[in-house]
C-alpha cells in the first residue's frame, strides 16, 4: 500500500535536496542541524575568508547564513517559495573560529505568502542577529510529489 510519508520526513527530504543544489550555501560549510514543517535550524562556522576590514564576520556572510535557513523553512513543506523581502539586524559581531547558528520560525502564511523569523546566535548562546523574511510561494514542488510517498508493506 502506498503510504505518505511523515510532514517531518518531507521537511528533511526538502532540506537535503535543496542543500544539495545550493552552491553558494556549500561553499561557505553551511550545514543543516535540524529541518521541520515551518522550521529549520542551520549553523556555518565563521572562517578566515568571511572577515571583513575590522576583522568580523562580514555581514553579508551572516545574511547569507539567516537567508539560508529562512529558505529552508519555507520551503521545507514541498511548495517553491522565494523571499519577496528581508530585514537583519545586527546586534554583535561574530569573530573567525565562532560556530554560528540560524535558527527560522514560521509566524504566519496565509494563502502564497508568509512571515519568517530568524535568530542567529554564536556556540555561547548570546544572540548576534535577528533577521525577518517574508516569502512568496510560486507553483511547483522542491522535490517531486511521486517522491512523497513511499510503498511500505501493510503490518
Amino acid at each position: 500500500m502506498n503510504q505518505t510519508i511523515s510532514p517531518e520526513a518531507l521537511a528533511q527530504l526538502c532540506s537535503d535536496t535543496m542543500h544539495r543544489n545550493d552552491k553558494a550555501s556549500l561553499a561557505m560549510g553551511i550545514e543543516i542541524v535540524e529541518s521541520l514543517p515551518g522550521y529549520a535550524r542551520l549553523q556555518m562556522q565563521v572562517r578566515e575568508n568571511m572577515l571583513n576590514g575590522h576583522d568580523v564576520c562580514h555581514g553579508g556572510m551572516m545574511f547569507t547564513l539567516a537567508d539560508t535557513a529562512f529558505a529552508h523553512a519555507c520551503n521545507n513543506s514541498n511548495k517553491v517559495t522565494l523571499a519577496s523581502g528581508c530585514t537583519i539586524d545586527f546586534l554583535a559581531p561574530a569573530y573567525q573560529g565562532d560556530w554560528l547558528t540560524a535558527t527560522a520560525q514560521q509566524r504566519s502564511r496565509s494563502g502564497r505568502t508568509g512571515i519568517y523569523d530568524v535568530e542567529i546566535h554564536r556556540q555561547d548562546g548570546s544572540l548576534i542577529a535577528v533577521f525577518r523574511g517574508r516569502s512568496y510561494q510560486l507553483k511547483g514542488h522542491v522535490v517531486p510529489e511521486s517522491s512523497d510517498q513511499v510503498t511500505s508493506p501493510v503490518t
